[in-house]
């Protein structure tokens, strides 16, 4: 794709998502949401090939679907109310329409089925963008709507979309699957806490788009999109393999890195709320993601697997990818931990 091409096209999805993020007006909340679609649509048919195009047919399908349903819930209000202002106490029948299609677009469970098939079949550079940016604006909406949202839909989303995230990349090879069932669980964590703190939703999303871009931008160094291309890494970038290692632990959320924070707090704050039952539920379907991750570590860093080449390391060339920001958001997704007290203040 052509530079300035591309230049208009990511305007166009950046912008659709601030007008998303800054209307206090049902329309325009719409509107910034189809901006979005539509211009995110040429950003996956990037690398134009079959798999390509059916991702992205897969992905409007299921985008225009949410976005009528979400006009749907909307309209209903309107009738309901007459009003068009977002923060106003909602209609029952429009806010169980308005948090099904946001979780359509989300990707929460049972609507899920989509996320790995269109991350699967984009570009790396694609699937990053639709897992990270790709996230922001329907969850803005649900943190708008959080005290209007009938609690047993969103949690019982929220438990299934963790189950699911954990089972399904259990026996994935491909990495960007694997990433794409990371972010449907983590999708459901945020979903579980949403309704209790949805300012911890925002860390949790926060912390989940550093650990996310972190990893897409090491995969798409090295050029890596199975586990078996990530096993030959060891004798090509040593130090590459031991960042991805941490990464990974990160994301699976072990405690001294920066992905237990969220994990932590959420627990925390679901006990206080007097649930004892969904935080251990939680906490143990964490620990199949934790599995799938682990597996990916040790075919990384913990093996070493035979190589084509006899020598100990490779012939190092410079790598033409050049990845900005990615030794900050390496910092960023693994050394948090210590800042957690000045976060529970802010909670």
């Amino acid at each position: 794709m052509k530079p300035p091409i591309l230049i208009i096209i990511m305007s166009t999805v950046i912008s659709g998502t601030m007008i998303v993020l800054t209307s206090s007006h049902w329309m325009l909340t719409w509107i910034g949401f189809e901006m979005n679609m539509l211009a995110v649509i040429p950003i996956l048919m990037k690398k134009f090939n079959p798999r390509a195009m059916e991702a992205s047919t897969k992905y409007f399908l299921m985008q225009a679907t949410a976005s009528m349903l979400l006009m749907m819930g909307i309209i209903i209000n309107l009738l309901h109310s007459g009003q068009w202002t977002i923060l106003n106490n909602l209609n029952s029948t429009a806010s169980t329409l308005m948090t099904i299609a946001l979780a359509m677009k989300l990707g929460l469970a049972p609507f899920h089925f989509w996320v790995p098939e269109v991350t699967q079949g984009i570009s790396l550079s694609s699937g990053m963008i639709l897992l990270t940016w790709q996230k922001i604006a329907p969850l803005s909406v649900l943190y708008q709507i959080s005290s209007n949202i009938n609690p047993n839909l969103l949690l019982s989303m929220a438990i299934l979309s963790v189950l699911i995230g954990g089972w399904g990349g259990l026996n994935q090879t491909q990495l960007r699957k694997i990433l794409a069932y990371s972010s449907i669980a983590h999708m459901g964590w945020m979903s579980a806490i949403l309704i209790y703190n949805p300012t911890m939703m925002i860390l949790n999303l926060t912390i989940y788009i550093m650990m996310t871009l972190s990893t897409f931008m090491l995969f798409m160094h090295n050029s890596a999109t199975t586990t078996l291309a990530l096993s030959q890494t060891w004798n090509k970038m040593p130090l590459i393999t031991s960042l991805i290692l941490t990464l990974m632990l990160s994301l699976g959320g072990l405690p001294p890195l920066s992905g237990f924070i969220p994990k932590w707090m959420i627990i925390q704050e679901l006990t206080k709320n007097e649930m004892i039952i969904l935080p251990t539920f939680l906490a143990i379907t964490a620990l199949l993601n934790l599995y799938f991750y682990m597996r990916l570590t040790y075919a990384t860093a913990l093996t070493m697997f035979p190589s084509t080449n006899n020598m100990k390391m490779k012939w190092q060339f410079e790598s033409t990818k050049k990845m900005i920001l990615l030794p900050p958001l390496i910092v960023m997704s693994t050394m948090l931990i210590p800042l957690t007290p000045m976060i529970s203040i802010l909670e």
